[in-house]
């Protein structure tokens, strides 16, 4: 079994949004929220100072950071019994089976079919 692995990051809009607002964040926390509420302040500026951090790297740079990661899993044909010379003996089964329904309802003759028959046999 073979994996495929694709990794999406978000788009070049996408993240110059979220780093606008990453930096406001961190202007609200720097400016509002540590001196009002002191530790949880600091971990809001933190989480803020990621945010804008990890979408800047996305905004200036070409290789960025991925977001999603999408694994396809290729299954491998199992081998079919007997491999290509069942399929084959399923084709002539099949066709052996056409030939005798065209002499049953007539549309041939026995000697048409005995050739055909012959033919699909000697395929094999």
């Amino acid at each position: 079994m073979s994996n495929k692995q694709i990794k999406m990051k978000p788009g070049k809009g996408q993240s110059g949004l979220g780093f606008a607002v990453g930096l406001l964040m961190c202007l609200i926390g720097l400016v509002i929220v540590i001196p009002s509420v002191g530790a949880f302040g600091i971990l809001w500026t933190l989480v803020a100072v990621g945010i804008t951090v990890f979408h800047g790297i996305n905004t200036f740079t070409d290789k960025g950071i991925a977001t999603h990661e999408i694994i396809i899993e290729e299954k491998e044909e199992e081998p079919e019994r007997g491999g290509a010379s069942f399929k084959k003996e399923l084709n002539a089964a099949s066709r052996l089976e056409e030939a005798k329904n065209l002499y049953e309802t007539g549309l041939i003759t026995a000697e048409e079919y005995e050739a055909k028959r012959k033919q699909i046999l000697e395929e094999l």
